[in-house]
């Protein structure tokens, strides 16, 4: 894959950290690792993915109801699925840390 003129290694399981906007979030709570849900954006390693975690708000479930439904996630994982895929739709590419 290439991301910003580079090569990215993408057998690497790193958490994707991203600077967002000028608050300067990282996302520290996704992650992707190849053999995990088929390598898509996941929640802390956990075979919950992102798209699965916006489908549920997109689907006009609040941020408790979600909680209440998936006790393993916390607030913050619904936060940063929000960011991540606000991100991917900018049509932006970013550098995955530690390459």
């Amino acid at each position: 894959m290439i991301v910003e003129g580079r090569e990215c290694n993408s057998r690497l399981s790193l958490p994707l950290t991203f600077w967002y906007q000028s608050n300067m979030e990282a996302l520290d709570r996704i992650t992707r690792t190849p053999g995990v849900m088929g390598g898509k954006a996941c929640i802390r390693g956990m075979r919950v993915t992102v798209g699965m975690v916006v489908g549920q708000v997109a689907a006009g479930r609040s941020f408790d109801q979600i909680l209440d439904d998936f006790p393993y996630l916390q607030r913050e994982d619904i936060v940063q699925s929000l960011s991540y895929a606000a991100l991917r739709a900018s049509d932006h590419e970013y550098v995955l840390a530690g390459e």
